[in-house]
């Protein structure tokens, strides 16, 4: 049950930092005071929240910080392709396995 609700908490969290971070970038790209205005309190309000989330989360900072980097990993590609319709490099994919991989031991090793 803990696990379940821990990665609720790192789902909902990666999801709120990832697209803070997404708002702020497309942010960085408007010509228009107002709306750049806007999209940078949107995604800084974002990441304050994903900040408060992930610290809910019952797992020592440590180990909650491992297991947080698999998670925003997947979650971060996901945004990427959704939202600048950008696919992973061979690179990323191979790097990205070896994260999924620190992060499995770290949530699985008891």
């Amino acid at each position: 049950m803990e696990k379940t609700i821990v990665l609720g908490l790192l789902l909902v969290a990666t999801t709120l930092e990832a697209g803070g971070d997404a708002i702020i970038r497309a942010g960085l790209h408007q010509p228009a005071a107002g709306t750049r205005m806007a999209l940078f309190l949107g995604g800084g309000t974002m990441l304050f929240c994903y900040g408060f989330v992930l610290n809910q989360a019952p797992y020592d900072f440590g180990r909650l910080i491992g297991v947080y980097v698999a998670t925003f990993f997947l979650v971060g590609q996901v945004i990427n392709l959704a939202a600048f319709k950008a696919l992973p490099s061979p690179a990323i994919v191979v790097g990205g396995l070896f994260i999924l991989l620190g992060g499995a031991v770290m949530t699985l090793w008891e």
